[in-house]
């Protein structure tokens, strides 16, 4: 069953509102049958039969809205708050780690969808309880319950990149992430380095943009960067990137694109954060010693989407591509300093 079937599903089983409570009301009063309320307010019939039964006038029989709201708020403020997992929040959940969304997004999903959903803690004792029983829902995790292993600033040994301009010259509205285009850019490398990962993302919407690459050669990487953004060059305006020699062609890719392009500090990864961040995500496709040479465009394409269709906390849970199409007029229009986040 699809993630959309399954909030049907709750949405069903949700609590009548105050609206509906009048449309059935009204509906009653003009004799049309329970089947038929509960296919117009998008409930089951037996809901329909529930609420009359339960909500109607005792002396009377009669049902009328305004009691029921009221019968209802009562009943509300005398239950206590605890949200049961229950098999249809169970699959909705196991359903929506499959498509590897984390505890924290998929409860952050479910409050924006109106879906009452247990704590991101009790989503993690689930999926703990079902390790032990030897389940696989762990995997969908992105560390799959490891530790961050912390990184300590070293000496750079690299060499210069020629004509770099450095990230304490790149404008404060980039660091501010509040208009779409300013990107950052990475690789990935493969097993034994024979292929890598292009990583593109924008920073204010974490939308990105993955090509395979042969290896890490400069050249190949500044002809992929720009066949990637070309269909886009109008709305981008910075680029921020680390200061490995595979960006020496980063003049190249500032004039066909019409961009600035800003070398981080050595060996300083949270200046490129969401980028990093990414890369961490696509690591729960393509792990650590994974072999690039079998992947595909198909592939690629299929990350790219995952990544792009997975709800983000700063975006109130939408999806990136949710966001970009919901600001599109104001991005387009170049008026992205009013883009609100």
């Amino acid at each position: 069953m699809t993630i959309f079937a399954l909030y049907q599903n709750l949405q069903n089983m949700s609590h009548l509102t105050k609206e509906q409570r009048y449309t059935i009301f009204v509906m009653k009063q003009q004799g049309f049958r329970n089947n038929q309320i509960a296919n117009v307010i998008g409930k089951d019939k037996s809901v329909i039969s529930r609420e009359l039964k339960r909500n109607c006038d005792k002396r009377s029989g009669q049902y009328r809205a305004e009691l029921a709201q009221r019968k209802y708020e009562r009943r509300m403020k005398e239950k206590p708050k605890l949200i049961k997992f229950t098999k249809e929040l169970c699959r909705l959940v196991e359903t929506m780690l499959k498509e590897d969304y984390s505890p924290e997004q998929i409860t952050g999903r479910c409050k924006l969808k109106g879906i009452k959903c247990v704590s991101c803690e009790r989503i993690y004792q689930y999926i703990w309880e079902d390790k032990k029983r030897g389940g696989k829902l762990y995997r969908h995790l992105r560390h799959k319950g490891r530790r961050y292993r912390k990184r300590g600033a070293t000496k750079d040994k690299r060499g210069i990149i020629k004509d770099r301009i450095g990230i304490e010259e790149r404008p404060a509205i980039v660091e501010a992430k509040t208009r779409f285009g300013d990107l950052e850019f990475d690789t990935v490398i493969g097993k034994k380095h024979k292929k890598a990962l292009l990583t593109i993302n924008d920073r204010a919407t974490n939308m990105c943009w993955l090509s395979l690459l042969e290896g890490k050669e400069a050249k190949s990487l500044t002809r992929a960067v720009i066949e990637q953004l070309k269909p886009i060059r109008t709305l981008l305006h910075t680029a921020t990137t680390d200061n490995g020699k595979e960006f020496a062609g980063h003049k190249d890719i500032a004039t066909a694109l019409g961009i600035d392009v800003y070398f981080a500090h050595p060996y300083h990864s949270w200046e490129r954060g969401a980028n990093e961040n990414m890369n961490g995500l696509i690591r729960q496709y393509l792990p650590k010693g994974s072999s690039f040479e079998d992947l595909t465009d198909e592939d690629i394409s299929f990350i790219q989407n995952r990544l792009n269709n997975r709800p983000r906390k700063k975006l109130g849970f939408l999806t990136s591509l949710e966001y970009f199409f919901a600001n599109f007029e104001t991005i387009t229009n170049g008026l992205t300093d009013k883009l609100h986040l």
